[in-house]
């Protein structure tokens, strides 16, 4: 192995923008082993690539010789739409991601970086941002060498089931795209492969220990990377 090649860990592979991620994972010629903690087998066939299935996302084995993951990604998250109430939407966007990322910490990762939400916060009055910013307290207080918060707006992209949510709230976006500036911008919808090209520069700044320990990029500063 080359001494300057890395490996690195993503948990929610399958979403929108983990799937992107996971893809551009697997073409970065510097990382030599990527493990992807699932639910379910993903459609992935690569040499670089170690698929951990485990239905609660838990790593319930770990051979000695395995290379230990430097970097790890988590792209979970839901709606309450989805999860079907807001106790089931907690359950998931902090214990969930809590529980997966301290998973991460054991297993020796020390730059991590996290998929948020635009206005994320633990005082915010809507209980999807609320969850968030929860998330993203308990995730700093682990205390990684780096915790990175990505904060998108509105993703554009194809998923597997689309949500027609986010299909409408696309098109009147990509409408008003013109007349949306200033503070605006950071509500103008952003496609998932940028988001996720954003974490991986991100990562590799990392490694150039040009971060703060806590980071958060919001908005168009994740188009503009």
């Amino acid at each position: 192995m080359s001494p300057h090649s890395l490996n690195a860990i993503i948990a929610g592979a399958s979403g929108l923008v983990g799937t992107e991620l996971l893809h551009q994972l697997l073409d970065h010629p510097r990382f030599n082993h990527i493990y992807a903690l699932a639910r379910r087998p993903l459609p992935f066939h690569s040499k670089k690539l170690h698929q951990i299935i485990d239905s609660q996302l838990r790593i319930i084995a770990w051979e000695d010789d395995q290379p230990i993951p430097e970097y790890g990604f988590i792209c979970l998250g839901t709606t309450q739409k989805i999860a079907g109430s807001q106790q089931a939407l907690a359950a998931i966007d902090i214990d969930l991601v809590k529980s997966v990322a301290i998973t991460m910490k054991n297993l020796g990762v020390k730059h991590l970086i996290v998929v948020s939400s635009l206005g994320a916060s633990k005082y915010s009055p809507a209980h999807y941002l609320r969850c968030k910013g929860k998330m993203e307290q308990a995730l700093t207080a682990l205390a990684f060498e780096h915790c990175i918060f990505v904060r998108p707006g509105p993703l554009k992209g194809e998923r597997n089931k689309p949500r027609k949510d986010e299909l409408a709230i696309q098109r009147i976006f990509d409408a008003i795209h013109p007349l949306m500036i200033g503070p605006l911008q950071h509500f103008i919808p952003i496609p998932a492969e940028d988001v996720a090209t954003s974490m991986l520069k991100l990562a590799m700044t990392c490694d150039k220990h040009q971060l703060r320990p806590t980071t958060v990029i919001s908005g168009h500063h994740l188009r503009s990377m």
